[in-house]
């Protein structure tokens, strides 16, 4: 596994902010770490990346533990963090090649970067002082730091937070192009990045993971009666009965939300031959992410 946690658990002082959490992350996945604001994302970030210790558990970036090889992994990751920290009086490549420098990266320094900077698309921008960038070109900046010890693992932490539509789709395409050769762990509390760019999403509320998907595309059919169908009858009924059945909700006289945790259409159908009734409309109602979400962190 590239990164795993167990039993994880940090405080700041009387004030625990992660509680016991565990999960594992293997070689080239995009994982999406969701969680609303102040629920343990940025802490869980830099403590993978190194920057931060922990109380209790083991976090082990490609099977070796941090606290215990904290040279060894700082160099198996690369780290964007929320504050996108940049020398703004640099020029893009002389930063970038002061980076490759403090990664003790001697041979093909500037061959390196130039690749970098092509990579990542500051091509048009290269010549231009940091401070000098749109907030989106800093970005590509951050990531292209990022990318300069070559990670197996890249931490991202709210990446494209301040950016404009436009900044917004090229940061995206750029993250899913670097997803394909390497781990890549973006946390954010906004799910539109989630759908955008990952294939799995963990999400963490109050220091405590209290969902995992491993396949964002199949996320409405997780959790506890998890499926829901919209059913008009003829007539108005009552309905009773159906095992698997955890909830019904009137929407107007004849048409039912039925709640269930499993896909229970033909007991329906069933039901309203027994009861004489006659069934209009059927249809799966299929949860949004956002319904997910709100569900698990409220």
């Amino acid at each position: 596994m590239s990164v795993s946690i167990s039993n994880l658990s940090k405080n700041y002082g009387e004030q625990t902010v992660l509680n016991n959490i565990g999960f594992e992350i293997g070689e080239g996945e995009v994982v999406g770490f969701l969680g609303p604001n102040g629920a343990g994302k940025t802490t869980t970030m830099k403590i993978i990346a190194g920057t931060l210790s922990y109380n209790t558990g083991s976090v082990k970036i490609c099977g070796l533990e941090v606290k215990d090889n904290t040279l060894q992994t700082n160099a198996l990751i690369g780290y964007l963090p929320e504050q996108n920290p940049l020398y703004t009086e640099m020029y893009i490549k002389e930063y970038l090649l002061f980076v490759a420098e403090t990664h003790g990266i001697k041979k093909d320094r500037e061959k390196l970067v130039n690749e970098l900077i092509e990579k990542v698309g500051l091509t048009p921008e290269f010549h231009k002082k940091i401070g000098q960038l749109s907030k989106g070109y800093r970005q590509r900046v951050g990531l292209a730091q990022a990318l300069v010890p070559n990670p197996k693992v890249l931490i991202l932490d709210e990446p494209t937070t301040g950016l404009d539509p436009n900044q917004l789709e090229e940061i995206r395409n750029l993250i899913r192009e670097l997803g394909k050769d390497r781990t890549v762990i973006l946390s954010t509390h906004i799910m539109q990045e989630i759908k955008a760019i990952c294939n799995r999403v963990i999400i963490i509320n109050k220091g405590e993971i209290v969902a995992d998907y491993p396949d964002i595309s199949k996320i409405s059919q997780f959790g506890e009666n998890n499926l829901q169908f919209e059913v008009e009858f003829l007539n108005p009924t009552e309905i009773t009965g159906i095992e698997g059945v955890s909830a019904v909700s009137a929407k107007d006289k004849n048409t039912y939300t039925v709640f269930a945790s499993r896909d229970i259409r033909a007991e329906i159908f069933d039901f309203a031959v027994k009861s004489g009734n006659k069934i209009l409309t059927m249809k799966a109602v299929e949860r949004s992410m956002e319904e997910v979400f709100r569900n698990l962190t409220k």
